[in-house]
Protein backbone atom coordinates (compact mmCIF):
# COMPACT_ATOMS: atom_id res chain seq x y z
CA UNK A 1 0.00 0.00 0.00
CA UNK A 2 1.09 3.27 -0.86
CA UNK A 3 0.73 6.96 0.92
CA UNK A 4 -2.25 7.42 -2.05
CA UNK A 5 -3.62 4.20 -1.36
CA UNK A 6 -4.27 5.29 2.64
CA UNK A 7 -6.41 8.08 1.00
CA UNK A 8 -8.18 6.79 -1.48
CA UNK A 9 -11.44 6.43 -0.45
CA UNK A 10 -14.37 4.63 -1.57
CA UNK A 11 -18.24 4.50 -0.13
CA UNK A 12 -18.89 0.70 -1.27
CA UNK A 13 -15.23 -0.63 -0.19
CA UNK A 14 -16.12 1.04 3.24
CA UNK A 15 -18.91 -1.79 3.89
CA UNK A 16 -17.26 -4.56 4.85
CA UNK A 17 -14.48 -2.48 6.38
CA UNK A 18 -15.56 -3.79 9.86
CA UNK A 19 -16.36 -7.57 10.61
CA UNK A 20 -19.81 -8.35 11.09
CA UNK A 21 -18.98 -10.12 14.00
CA UNK A 22 -17.09 -8.43 15.53
CA UNK A 23 -19.39 -4.97 15.01
CA UNK A 24 -22.18 -7.54 16.90
CA UNK A 25 -19.74 -8.60 19.77
CA UNK A 26 -18.49 -4.96 20.74
CA UNK A 27 -22.07 -3.21 20.58
CA UNK A 28 -23.35 -5.95 22.86
CA UNK A 29 -20.52 -5.89 25.61
CA UNK A 30 -21.27 -2.52 25.41
CA UNK A 31 -25.29 -2.41 25.82
CA UNK A 32 -23.93 -4.88 28.86
CA UNK A 33 -21.78 -2.58 30.62
CA UNK A 34 -23.64 0.42 29.67
CA UNK A 35 -26.23 -1.54 31.84
CA UNK A 36 -23.83 -1.97 34.55
CA UNK A 37 -23.13 1.54 34.65
CA UNK A 38 -26.51 2.50 34.22
CA UNK A 39 -27.06 0.09 37.87
CA UNK A 40 -23.89 1.11 40.02
CA UNK A 41 -25.04 5.05 39.42
CA UNK A 42 -28.03 4.33 40.21
CA UNK A 43 -27.40 2.27 43.47
CA UNK A 44 -24.80 5.14 44.44
CA UNK A 45 -26.54 8.37 43.54
CA UNK A 46 -26.64 10.57 46.76
CA UNK A 47 -27.62 13.95 44.91
CA UNK A 48 -30.84 16.14 45.51
CA UNK A 49 -32.92 14.62 42.44
CA UNK A 50 -32.53 11.58 40.52
CA UNK A 51 -32.11 12.26 36.77
CA UNK A 52 -33.13 8.59 35.04
CA UNK A 53 -32.23 10.61 31.92
CA UNK A 54 -29.01 10.96 32.75
CA UNK A 55 -28.61 7.50 33.65
CA UNK A 56 -30.19 6.32 30.19
CA UNK A 57 -27.05 8.67 28.69
CA UNK A 58 -24.86 6.38 30.71
CA UNK A 59 -25.29 3.26 28.35
CA UNK A 60 -25.97 4.89 25.29
CA UNK A 61 -22.74 6.98 25.56
CA UNK A 62 -20.98 3.67 25.97
CA UNK A 63 -22.68 2.33 23.06
CA UNK A 64 -22.09 5.64 20.94
CA UNK A 65 -18.50 5.34 21.82
CA UNK A 66 -18.09 2.16 20.75
CA UNK A 67 -19.47 2.59 17.11
CA UNK A 68 -17.68 5.78 16.71
CA UNK A 69 -14.19 4.52 17.60
CA UNK A 70 -15.10 1.07 15.84
CA UNK A 71 -15.58 3.29 12.23
CA UNK A 72 -12.03 5.53 13.43
CA UNK A 73 -9.92 2.01 13.51
CA UNK A 74 -11.15 0.63 10.24
CA UNK A 75 -10.38 3.98 8.41
CA UNK A 76 -7.56 6.42 8.29
CA UNK A 77 -9.31 9.17 6.64
CA UNK A 78 -12.46 8.87 8.44
CA UNK A 79 -10.42 8.89 11.50
CA UNK A 80 -9.08 12.48 10.29
CA UNK A 81 -12.27 13.97 9.47
CA UNK A 82 -13.82 12.65 12.49
CA UNK A 83 -11.39 14.49 14.76
CA UNK A 84 -11.95 18.05 12.89
CA UNK A 85 -16.12 16.84 13.23
CA UNK A 86 -15.70 16.59 16.99
CA UNK A 87 -13.70 19.58 17.78
CA UNK A 88 -16.28 21.73 16.65
CA UNK A 89 -19.06 20.20 18.97
CA UNK A 90 -19.60 22.23 22.30
CA UNK A 91 -21.72 20.56 25.36
CA UNK A 92 -23.36 23.26 27.55
CA UNK A 93 -24.91 21.08 29.87
CA UNK A 94 -23.70 21.90 33.61
CA UNK A 95 -22.70 18.89 35.35
CA UNK A 96 -24.64 18.88 38.71
CA UNK A 97 -22.70 16.07 40.76
CA UNK A 98 -18.77 16.04 41.02
CA UNK A 99 -19.34 12.02 40.59
CA UNK A 100 -21.22 11.93 37.48
CA UNK A 101 -18.36 13.50 35.65
CA UNK A 102 -16.57 9.76 36.35
CA UNK A 103 -19.75 8.00 34.79
CA UNK A 104 -19.27 9.99 32.04
CA UNK A 105 -15.65 9.31 31.31
CA UNK A 106 -15.94 5.50 32.70
CA UNK A 107 -18.49 4.95 29.97
CA UNK A 108 -16.44 6.69 27.44
CA UNK A 109 -13.18 4.65 28.41
CA UNK A 110 -15.57 1.42 27.90
CA UNK A 111 -16.77 2.16 24.62
CA UNK A 112 -13.02 2.99 23.82
CA UNK A 113 -11.43 0.02 25.04
CA UNK A 114 -14.07 -2.34 23.80
CA UNK A 115 -13.85 -0.77 20.58
CA UNK A 116 -9.76 -1.73 20.52
CA UNK A 117 -10.75 -5.19 21.32
CA UNK A 118 -9.58 -5.31 24.74
CA UNK A 119 -12.63 -6.91 26.50
CA UNK A 120 -11.14 -8.27 29.49
CA UNK A 121 -9.69 -4.70 30.42
CA UNK A 122 -13.11 -3.42 29.57
CA UNK A 123 -14.74 -6.29 31.70
CA UNK A 124 -12.80 -6.73 34.58
CA UNK A 125 -12.07 -2.76 34.83
CA UNK A 126 -15.46 -1.68 35.17
CA UNK A 127 -16.03 -4.42 37.73
CA UNK A 128 -13.10 -3.12 39.86
CA UNK A 129 -14.82 0.66 39.26
CA UNK A 130 -18.03 -0.91 39.95
CA UNK A 131 -17.14 -2.61 43.68
CA UNK A 132 -15.08 0.61 44.52
CA UNK A 133 -17.96 3.20 43.87
CA UNK A 134 -20.71 0.71 45.68
CA UNK A 135 -17.80 0.68 48.64
CA UNK A 136 -17.10 4.27 48.92
CA UNK A 137 -19.24 6.37 47.28
CA UNK A 138 -22.58 6.25 49.72
CA UNK A 139 -19.97 6.22 52.72
CA UNK A 140 -20.46 8.91 55.17
CA UNK A 141 -18.11 10.14 57.27
CA UNK A 142 -19.51 12.45 59.50
CA UNK A 143 -23.14 14.07 60.72
CA UNK A 144 -25.21 15.64 58.49
CA UNK A 145 -25.69 19.12 59.98
CA UNK A 146 -28.91 21.06 60.53
CA UNK A 147 -29.77 24.50 60.35
CA UNK A 148 -32.57 26.12 63.19
CA UNK A 149 -33.94 29.36 63.02
CA UNK A 150 -35.93 30.51 65.82
CA UNK A 151 -37.70 33.57 66.58
CA UNK A 152 -37.28 34.75 70.74
CA UNK A 153 -38.54 37.52 72.11
CA UNK A 154 -35.96 38.64 74.57
CA UNK A 155 -32.21 37.74 75.91
CA UNK A 156 -33.54 35.31 78.39
CA UNK A 157 -35.49 33.03 76.24
CA UNK A 158 -32.23 33.53 73.80
CA UNK A 159 -30.35 32.23 76.56
CA UNK A 160 -32.68 29.48 77.29
CA UNK A 161 -33.04 28.00 73.87
CA UNK A 162 -28.98 28.35 73.39
CA UNK A 163 -28.94 25.79 76.96
CA UNK A 164 -31.90 23.96 75.46
CA UNK A 165 -30.36 22.68 72.54
CA UNK A 166 -26.64 22.22 73.86
CA UNK A 167 -28.20 19.50 76.09
CA UNK A 168 -30.18 17.47 73.23
CA UNK A 169 -27.73 18.29 70.28
CA UNK A 170 -23.88 17.45 69.82
CA UNK A 171 -22.94 20.70 68.71
CA UNK A 172 -24.28 24.39 68.20
CA UNK A 173 -22.60 27.13 66.21
CA UNK A 174 -24.41 30.58 65.64
CA UNK A 175 -24.02 31.51 61.74
CA UNK A 176 -26.01 35.12 62.12
CA UNK A 177 -28.04 37.06 64.29
CA UNK A 178 -30.57 39.45 64.03
CA UNK A 179 -31.88 41.87 67.30
CA UNK A 180 -35.07 44.11 67.01
CA UNK A 181 -37.00 45.58 69.76
CA UNK A 182 -38.59 43.25 71.14
CA UNK A 183 -37.63 40.66 68.81
CA UNK A 184 -34.26 38.32 68.28
CA UNK A 185 -33.59 36.08 65.12
CA UNK A 186 -30.93 33.19 65.56
CA UNK A 187 -29.36 30.87 62.66
CA UNK A 188 -28.01 27.90 64.00
CA UNK A 189 -25.99 24.82 62.89
CA UNK A 190 -26.52 22.11 64.95
CA UNK A 191 -25.45 18.29 64.60
CA UNK A 192 -28.15 16.01 66.24
CA UNK A 193 -27.74 12.83 68.59
CA UNK A 194 -29.66 10.93 66.42
CA UNK A 195 -32.44 10.94 63.89
CA UNK A 196 -35.08 11.80 66.51
CA UNK A 197 -36.13 15.80 65.60
CA UNK A 198 -39.15 16.14 68.56
CA UNK A 199 -36.63 18.37 70.76
CA UNK A 200 -38.02 21.28 67.96
CA UNK A 201 -41.14 20.75 69.33
CA UNK A 202 -40.25 20.90 72.98
CA UNK A 203 -38.40 23.81 71.94
CA UNK A 204 -40.95 26.02 70.29
CA UNK A 205 -42.66 25.72 73.14
CA UNK A 206 -40.83 27.29 75.38
CA UNK A 207 -41.58 30.35 76.84
CA UNK A 208 -40.18 33.71 75.05
CA UNK A 209 -39.68 31.50 71.93
CA UNK A 210 -42.18 32.80 68.74
CA UNK A 211 -41.35 29.99 66.14
CA UNK A 212 -38.08 27.40 65.36
CA UNK A 213 -37.94 26.13 62.10
CA UNK A 214 -35.46 23.15 61.63
CA UNK A 215 -33.51 22.90 57.85
CA UNK A 216 -31.62 19.86 56.41
CA UNK A 217 -28.45 21.04 54.85
CA UNK A 218 -27.93 18.08 51.94
CA UNK A 219 -24.99 20.17 50.25
CA UNK A 220 -20.90 18.55 50.54
CA UNK A 221 -19.96 19.09 53.64
CA UNK A 222 -16.19 18.90 55.49
CA UNK A 223 -15.48 19.38 59.02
Amino acid sequence: MTFNDIFKSNFLDNINSVNLFDMLLAMILAFGIGLFIFFIYKKTFSGIMYSSGFAVTLVALTMITTLVILAVTSNVVLSLGMVGALSIVRFRTAIKEPLDIAFLFWSIAVGIVLAAGMIPLAVLGSMMIGIFLLLFANRKTYVNPYIIVINCTDHESETNAMEFLRKHTKRVVVKSKTARKGAVELNLEIRLQDEDTDFINTLSEMEGIGSAVLVSYNGDYMG
